[in-house]
């Protein structure tokens, strides 16, 4: 269990990280050093790795508002100031003073701070598998900095090091392509230490290092590197499309072909609604889960994060992604064998009558003690299928394009799921694939990001403003605190 409440980037950059424990890296005791008599042997260094894994654990604001910002989903709940910023969000009306931003910039923030005391003694002491740490404790790094450049384009760079009381008054904006850089740069690191398969599940592979490169290369339009990058996780042979699209999202099937990279969670320790990053379980199932409902299948949520109208009409009828991915409650009820014995309540922060299939509380998966906060479901920040949609793109856009094997990749993923071919070319098969990207993920906190990166999101968002909505604005606390320096982001 985790043991303090992450404050700011202020208090973040001077932190000496505590460590709590994970799904299935076992780390004890449950006590903390101070830093001068810490790192003196392996096993500190592996706790303090696992401090650093500990912050993913936060990836559900993320993935709510890379749907809610975007036109796949409403904000929902029980009415709209619950969750305040995040109906914000979803108006495209948020300010600098909106708490679910600032946890993405804390939270994040804490991450590399835990990464960044590891990196601070990495000399300290010697022994075997020390690179396997530094490289893994890298990958989180680029993972956290990517996240901070999503969303508030130029931040803090700060590397392989805590900073005192007063450096922190004095730290500036680092623009973004050096963030990128550096991002890079601990990927590149970390794909060049790591195998390809983890001695333990939940821990980064050289296939996550290379996707997640993969993927910054084409943030950064850089499809060529994007490409090739792709090309090698692609032609190790190692990941694949599993059958069952029905089957990728639940607990039972973790860890299958198609998992490159997942946030581990578990049911049986819970946090508070206090401190959402002191949970062990994942809150976005609870949270997306079915007001007041009393049924068979599901359990009951608070009823965030719908689905809305668009994105269920965007699906073909035919096309078994629609409803693995959007529950129809109404349609769903009236096909049990006892409809009339089975009700739900529709939430004052809207309701559209849809909700998040992929990750919703199921009677199954339910854990304990506050059963809307500890899910043990998974949440799989990049899979295989988003890898050859990556990779069709960054083919389809690169300087000397082969569409021939775009067409090889995005058909793959159409396959699977039994839809027909596609056979379109220039500007129509890179639109093609964008949608197809829609389709295949879905609900799982990419959308928003992919309309911003394409130039799409002015057309599609209602309420997006061209020239400040494409970042989110800089926690107004967070510039406070580092001594009012920073520039806010346009028109914020």
């Amino acid at each position: 269990m985790k043991k303090f409440v992450i404050i700011s980037l202020a208090s973040l950059l001077m932190l000496l990280p505590q460590f709590g424990c994970e799904k299935y890296l076992d780390v004890a005791p449950a006590y903390t050093q101070d830093a001068d008599n810490f790192f003196n042997t392996p096993v500190d260094y592996q706790r303090a790795l696992v401090g650093a894994y500990d912050l993913l654990q936060g990836s559900f604001v993320s993935v709510w508002i890379g749907e809610i910002a975007s036109d796949n989903t409403i904000a929902g709940g029980e009415s709209v100031t619950d969750t305040k910023g995040l109906h914000e969000i979803d108006n495209m009306s948020h300010v600098a003073v909106n708490q679910e931003l600032r946890n993405v910039f804390r939270w994040n923030y804490a991450g590399i701070t835990r990464v960044n005391f590891i990196m601070e003694n990495k000399n300290k002491i010697d022994f075997a598998g020390k690179d396997q740490i530094l490289a893994q404790a890298s990958f989180l790094r680029a993972f956290y900095y990517f996240e901070l450049v999503k969303f508030f384009g130029d931040v803090p760079l700060i590397v392989d090091k805590r900073l005192g009381a007063d450096e922190v008054t004095k730290v500036e904006r680092t623009p973004k392509s050096a963030v990128y850089a550096q991002i890079e740069k601990d990927l590149a690191y970390a794909a060049s230490i790591l195998d390809w398969t983890a001695s333990e599940k939940g821990r980064i592979t050289k296939g996550a290092a290379l996707s997640l490169l993969g993927k910054v290369y084409l943030y950064q339009d850089k499809f060529d590197e994007a490409a090739t990058t792709l090309q090698t996780v692609i032609d190790q042979n190692i990941y694949s499309l599993i059958p069952n699209f029905n089957t990728l999202f639940s607990v039972a099937n973790e860890g299958n072909k198609e998992t490159v990279f997942d946030v581990e969670y578990t049911g049986t320790e819970g946090g508070s609604y206090g401190c959402l990053i002191c949970l062990e379980g994942n809150a976005g199932p609870g949270f997306q889960g079915i007001r007041q409902y009393n049924g068979p299948i599901y359990g009951d949520g608070n009823s965030y994060n719908l689905p809305t109208q668009n994105l269920y009409d965007a699906f073909a009828s035919n096309d078994i992604r629609r409803d693995a991915t959007i529950l129809d409650i109404d349609a769903f009820i009236a096909k049990q064998p006892n409809p009339k014995n089975i009700t739900y309540a529709k939430g004052a922060g809207g309701h559209t009558g849809y909700y998040n299939n992929k990750y919703i509380k199921r009677i199954g998966e339910i854990g304990l003690p506050d059963n809307d906060l500890t899910s043990p479901v998974n949440y799989k920040v990049i899979r295989y299928a988003d890898v050859l949609l990556m990779a069709a793109e960054a083919n389809a856009r690169k300087s000397s394009p082969d569409e021939s094997k775009a067409l090889t990749f995005v058909n793959l993923v159409r396959n699977r799921v039994s839809m027909p071919s596609i056979s379109s070319s220039g500007q129509n098969l890179v639109a093609d694939i964008w949608k197809e990207r829609r389709l295949e993920l879905a609900c799982e906190g990419h959308r928003f990001f992919d309309l911003v990166r394409t130039n799409q999101a002015a057309k599609e968002i209602p309420g997006f403003i061209a020239g400040k909505h494409e970042l989110f604005p800089i926690p107004q606390i967070e510039i406070d605190l580092a001594g009012g320096n920073w520039p806010q982001n346009p028109n914020y």
